[in-house]
């Protein structure tokens, strides 16, 4: 079974930066669809950005050019580096694994964008 624990998020100041960090366990993510997912107080769940096993990336409209994916294979844990952050960033971050029919999330990481 797939455990994912998020970690780095925080509260930060317009402008700046984060680097959210999701390291798996139970199973290696070298072949998986790694992504990060937030979520707004009652609204569902939108891609932030996904990396695929053979390491291509897709973003979120909102996010393009400000955020980057990454994966660390050996370390069996997948990042966002987040730059140029905006109010409108904040949301609880979520941490995907998606391999076949098996998905899993964490348990979420807040990130709070003050202006």
């Amino acid at each position: 079974q797939v455990h994912l624990v998020e970690s780095g998020g925080g509260l930060v100041q317009a402008g700046g930066s984060l680097r959210l960090s999701c390291t798996a366990s139970g199973s290696s993510i070298s072949v998986a669809t790694m992504g990060w997912y937030r979520q707004f107080p009652g609204k569902q769940r939108e891609l932030v950005a996904v990396i695929d096993g053979g390491g291509s990336t897709n973003y979120g409209d909102s996010v393009k050019g400000r955020f980057t994916i990454s994966r660390d294979n050996a370390k069996n844990t997948v990042y966002l580096q987040m730059n140029s952050l905006r109010t409108e960033d904040t949301a609880v971050y979520y941490c995907n694994f998606r391999w076949r029919i098996i998905t899993t999330w964490g348990q979420g990481t807040q990130v709070t964008v003050s202006s």
